[in-house]
C-alpha cells in the first residue's frame, strides 16, 4: 500500500522512541515538536514534577469552539522477557502488518494525525483538531489528568474527544475503570514451630488476598446479563507480591500490588472500605500478639470508567466518520473515562486489535492504517465545511 508510506514512516518514527514507562518519553516529545515547529505549529507541554516526562498538546485550525481532540498515549509496556522475532524499536513490514512495540497501543493513531499534518494545514479548517499525547497511561493513567485540566481551561470548548486505542475502527462509549492499590504488611518475626510467639505478615497477606478474591466472586455471581463487558463484572487482581525471608521464619514483611477493573456504577470507594474492615480485623489479631504490627494500602491509581451516553455528540461524530452504527464496550482501561469526567463528549476508536496490545510480536494490519486514515481523511474534510 504505497499510499500509506507517510503513515507507515510516521509510526516507525514514533516506535523508534522506546517510551516504555519506566523511561522518559521527553525524546519523542521533543521529535514531535520538531516537526511541528517546521510547520509553524506551537505545541504546549505538561511536565511531571520531576521533569523527565511530559504531556503535549496542540492545535491545528482556528481557535474556536466546536473542534475535536484526538487524544493518545506515548508510553508502552515493557518487552522484557517476551519472544520477539524482531526488534521491537524497529518497524518491520511483513504480509501485511506492521510490527513493532506500540503499533497497535497505540503509536499508530498518534501517527497517522501527524502524517496528516500537511494536509490539515492545507484544508482550511473552519474549527479545529487539537492533539493531546500522553504520559504513563500504561501505569495507571497518571499523565493525562494535567493535561486534561489545561485542555479545559485553556483551549476553545471542544465538541468531541476521540481516544485512539486500538478497537479495530469501531466506536467504543463504555469502558471499565481502574484503580491500583499497594497493601503493605509489618508483622513480628518468630520461629515457624512457635507461630503463637510472632504474626506473619505472608499469612494475613493470605487473608486479604482471599477477601479480594471473595469480592470478586460475589460480582460474578451476581453479575447481570445485560452487562456489555467481558467479563461482565468487576474484577479485582493480584499482580504482584513479595515477602518473607525463609521458610522457618514468620514472615516480618509482605507487600502486595492489587488493582479494581469496575464496571460503571460500581464504586471503587466502597471495595476499599469492605477491603479496609477486613484489614482492621487482620491487624487487630496481629496486634494482640505485637502491637508494633501495621498494615497500610496506598493507592497508586485511580481511572474512572467511561459512561456511555445517551446523547452523545463523540459518538455521533465517530460513527459519521468511521461508517458504523453500533456502540461497544471494552473492558480495559483508557483515559476516556478521564475525558468525560472533566465533561468532555468522548468515545474510544482507533485503528488495530487490542488482542495484539502488550504481547510479543505486536502488529497492526495495513487495513487498519488504511483504515484510520480513512477516519483522519475524514474528519478533515468534515472540519473544513
Amino acid at each position: 500500500m504505497s499510499d500509506l508510506q507517510p503513515q507507515i514512516e510516521w509510526i516507525a518514527r514514533l516506535v523508534r522512541h522506546d517510551t516504555t514507562s519506566r523511561n522518559s518519553n521527553l525524546s519523542l516529545v521533543e521529535d514531535v515538536e520538531g516537526y511541528l515547529a517546521e510547520h509553524g505549529v506551537r505545541s504546549t507541554r505538561v511536565s511531571n514534577s520531576d521533569g523527565d516526562k511530559a504531556n503535549l498538546y496542540f492545535s491545528v485550525g482556528p481557535a474556536v469552539e466546536g473542534g475535536v481532540v484526538l487524544s493518545g498515549h506515548t508510553d508502552v509496556v515493557p518487552v522484557d522477557g517476551q519472544p520477539w522475532d524482531t526488534d521491537p524499536w524497529i518497524v518491520v513490514e511483513k504480509n501485511d502488518k506492521l510490527f513493532g512495540r506500540g503499533t497497535a497501543d497505540m503509536k499508530s493513531f498518534s501517527a497517522i494525525g501527524l502524517s496528516l499534518l500537511p494536509d490539515m494545514l492545507a484544508a482550511g479548517l473552519s474549527r479545529p483538531i487539537h492533539f493531546a499525547l500522553s504520559y504513563d497511561e500504561e501505569v495507571g493513567l497518571l499523565g493525562a489528568p494535567a493535561m486534561i485540566r489545561e485542555i479545559r481551561d485553556l483551549v476553545p470548548k471542544p465538541a468531541a474527544v476521540i481516544v485512539g486505542e486500538p478497537t479495530d475502527m469501531q466506536v467504543v462509549d463504555g469502558q471499565k475503570g481502574i484503580a491500583v492499590f499497594r497493601t503493605e504488611i509489618t508483622g513480628h518475626e518468630a520461629h515457624s514451630s512457635q507461630p503463637h510467639r510472632g504474626a506473619s505478615a505472608i499469612m494475613a497477606a493470605g487473608r486479604l488476598i482471599a477477601k479480594i478474591a471473595e469480592m470478586t466472586e460475589r460480582r460474578r455471581r451476581d453479575a447481570s446479563e445485560a452487562s456489555p463487558f467481558t467479563p461482565a463484572y468487576t474484577t479485582m487482581s493480584v499482580g504482584v507480591i513479595e515477602g518473607g525471608t525463609a521458610a522457618n521464619i514468620l514472615a516480618r514483611r509482605c507487600g502486595f500490588t492489587w488493582d479494581v477493573r469496575t464496571v460503571p456504577g460500581d464504586s471503587v470507594d466502597a471495595i476499599r472500605e469492605e477491603f479496609d474492615m477486613e484489614t482492621s480485623m487482620v491487624l487487630a489479631e496481629m496486634q494482640a500478639i505485637a502491637p508494633q504490627c501495621r498494615i497500610a494500602t496506598q493507592t497508586l491509581a485511580n481511572g474512572p470508567p467511561l459512561m456511555p451516553e445517551t446523547a452523545s455528540p463523540a459518538a455521533e461524530l465517530a460513527h459519521k466518520l468511521t461508517g458504523a452504527n453500533g456502540r461497544h464496550s471494552v473492558s480495559y482501561a483508557a483515559e476516556a473515562g478521564q475525558f468525560q469526567e472533566a465533561g468532555f463528549s468522548t468515545v474510544i476508536c482507533g485503528p488495530g486489535s487490542i488482542d495484539q496490545a502488550h504481547q510479543p510480536n505486536e502488529f497492526i494490519t495495513l487495513s487498519q492504517v488504511a483504515q484510520g486514515t480513512r477516519f483522519m481523511r475524514n474528519l478533515i474534510h468534515h472540519l473544513s465545511d
